[in-house]
């Protein structure tokens, strides 16, 4: 079983015919990991893949060496106008199963590292439906681990994992949202892997405040990178969709900061999110 953790994911939102040309980008920076979604709304899965057979056949990458998540979208998340990945008429449980043989056609791969409800479903009946669902896909060994997206009540954690542990917790983590302290405190007490996004565009005034400026001044590095190697300390995985090949650099050398030089600041900012 691959046992990647990864420290950043490369985000495939939003790409459309982009998608096989960044994700292969991504890589060559040195991306080992990626986020995508069976959504046509606002996903190319299937430019994904070819993004990923690209990358296996001409740049000897190997299945094992790189992490591959996924999505499964409530009929809410989709576009009716475009292909379905599924019959909506379905039950929940028949709807992952196409879904997730969607996902793994489009991604060319017989096994997905993680697979995710993109979100909850409309009842906590329906939800409950879909992770038995994903239990059952873990257990064939389709999917190694399982996880929700968009879930902002830890109380919805705790009803899950009544059934398996949630693995994986994927949440907006920004400004807005007091950057989701509660549900990544649950996370952190109960071993749950958290990842953020909107992690860098979600809180604009975090980027420009002093500490974080004067912290990047002294490191010699961006408030992105400051910003990125704090939520890593945290036991944060952020997702960065960057298309520019300079800060896809940069996300990946945050990991490699040390912030000695900068303490007080990185005290006042670690205040300021979380408390």
């Amino acid at each position: 079983m691959n046992t990647l953790k990864p420290k950043i994911i490369y985000g495939t939102a939003w790409k459309g015919e982009r998608t096989t040309q960044l994700v292969t980008n991504a890589f060559l920076q040195g991306f080992r990991a990626l986020d995508t979604a069976c959504q046509p709304k606002h996903y190319r899965e299937d430019l994904v893949g070819e993004a990923l057979e690209r990358l296996q056949s001409k740049h000897d990458l190997l299945r094992e060496e790189y992490y591959i998540q996924t999505k499964f979208t409530p009929i809410g998340g989709q576009d009716l106008n475009k292909s379905l990945p599924y019959n909506p008429g379905d039950s929940v449980t028949d709807q992952i199963k196409s879904s997730l043989a969607t996902s793994l056609r489009n991604l060319r791969t017989s096994y997905l590292d993680s697979y995710l409800l993109h979100s909850p479903l409309r009842t906590m009946d329906a939800t409950l439906e879909a992770w038995r669902a994903l239990i059952a896909a873990q257990d064939a060994g389709a999917v190694h681990k399982i996880g929700i997206s968009n879930v902002y009540d830890a109380r919805v954690l705790v009803t899950l994992g009544q059934l398996r542990k949630v693995q994986v917790v994927q949440n907006r983590w920004y400004e807005g949202n007091s950057w989701d302290r509660e549900v990544w405190q649950y996370c952190r007490d109960n071993d749950i892997e958290y990842q953020s996004f909107w992690t860098l565009t979600g809180s604009p005034s975090l980027l420009v405040h002093p500490a974080v400026v004067r912290a990047a001044t002294k490191l010699d590095v961006t408030p992105a990178q400051v910003i990125f190697k704090l939520v890593q300390l945290h036991g944060i995985v952020p997702l960065t969709g960057t298309s520019n090949e300079l800060h896809m650099q940069q996300d990946l050398a945050a990991e490699r900061i040390a912030l000695e030089d900068a303490e007080e600041e990185i005290r006042i900012i670690t205040r300021i999110i979380w408390g």
